[in-house]
């Protein structure tokens, strides 16, 4: 099936004598056990598994062409949970540019327990020289934040399966609909659902999918359920319920998205935009080889510096100055300044999370915000 319909049925798991067409909420937090000790009603402790849970993890894990999904409360722990199911002493390659978020874990966290490279993956030639006898791990984010920088997923698989590496991949501003990078090799997906899979700034989430249930795998998974950073069911029923328009949306983000870059580009007061869909983006042939869609988030530099940046988030009207991504409302930030004072993102960088509102209004909201 096609993900517009995979993503209207794939998670409809509920044959139940209400004979609901949507899945209902379940919030039992325990299950009947059988005569004989079993679970025959396929759960037995919410923190374990849920009915809305698994609706949401069978979705994710058809759309992403995946064997299995875990979802987890926030993208962080997805990814958290990845890091975790690693031996102490491991070695991963990073992206140079790379979800702040997931940097912090990584330098505070795991500074102790895991060795980490952080390196410019757009290269290939570049990581060779950085895989060691303990490397065990290739964490790849396409597009990247906020640079949009796109690695290239077959060559980055194939140098990981000649080393014998995990490859996972951060996907979070393609979502699912326009990226598939288990087609491409990759054995992990990671997406924060917080973003364009919720697409309403209104629930937490993250989410694994394997391209194949391993020992790796089962690692995880008891993490997941052990740990218990689960998503609550009625999170997992809003997730659902939003998936089933996911396809849709990110036309719209995607339309807007191509259509503000090309606007951008143009810009006096603008020195360079960074999005997939330019032909004058670096890696504009690899976003084509393996993405459908171009998404909705882009990166302009403002001429000048921080101050000039900071004025334009001050003055637009329409686009929210806040934190996140991938919803149906417009928003924008100085990037260096929510990472904090160690930050590589250049000063003048501002990101834009472009929503479904008509590009006419967006594009004269910016205008007249650069217009100084």
């Amino acid at each position: 099936m096609k993900p517009e319909t995979l993503a209207i049925h794939a998670g409809n798991l509920y044959k139940i004598s209400t004979k609901d067409v949507t899945p209902p909420i379940n919030l039992s937090t325990t299950f009947l056990r059988d005569e004989d000790g079993g679970y025959s009603g396929g759960h037995m402790y919410s923190r374990v598994s849920n009915p809305n849970r698994s609706a949401l993890e069978k979705a994710l894990s058809e759309l992403e062409k995946g064997a299995e999904a875990c979802a987890f409360s926030s993208g962080n722990t997805a990814g958290m949970a990845v890091f975790q199911a690693l031996k102490p002493g491991s070695h991963i390659i990073a992206p140079d540019d790379m979800y702040w978020g997931f940097k912090k874990q990584l330098q505070t966290i795991f500074k102790d327990i895991l060795e980490i490279d952080f390196i410019d993956l757009t290269n290939l030639e570049n990581i060779a020289q950085f895989i060691k006898k303990n490397t065990v791990l290739i964490w790849v984010e396409t597009p990247s934040n906020p640079l949009l920088k796109i690695t290239d997923l077959a060559g980055v698989s194939k140098i990981a399966k000649e080393n014998n590496l995990i490859l996972a991949c951060d996907s979070t501003f393609a979502s699912p609909c326009l990226q598939n990078p288990i087609d491409f090799g990759a054995d992990i997906v990671m997406h924060s659902s917080t973003k364009y899979i919720g697409g309403h700034s209104d629930v937490l989430g993250g989410v694994l999918i394997t391209a194949e249930k391993n020992e790796f795998w089962d690692k995880i998974r008891n993490i997941q359920q052990v740990g218990g950073a689960v998503p609550s069911p009625f999170d997992c029923f809003l997730l659902v319920r939003s998936i089933k328009t996911l396809a849709y949306r990110m036309r719209g983000h995607c339309a807007n998205g191509m259509a503000l870059a090309l606007h951008l580009e143009k810009h006096p007061a603008i020195e360079a935009v960074y999005y997939p869909g330019l032909t004058t983006h670096p890696q504009y042939d690899i976003a084509k080889k393996q993405m459908t869609g171009f998404g909705g988030m882009l990166s302009i530099l403002v001429k000048g510096g921080s101050d000039e940046a900071r004025k334009v988030v001050n003055k637009v009207k329409l686009f929210a100055q806040a934190t996140s991504l991938g919803g149906v409302e417009s928003l924008i930030e100085h990037r260096a300044s929510v990472e904090g004072p160690d930050t590589k993102t250049p000063q003048n960088l501002i990101r834009i999370s472009v929503g479904l509102e008509h590009i006419d209004d967006l594009i004269a909201d910016l205008n007249q915000a650069l217009a100084g």
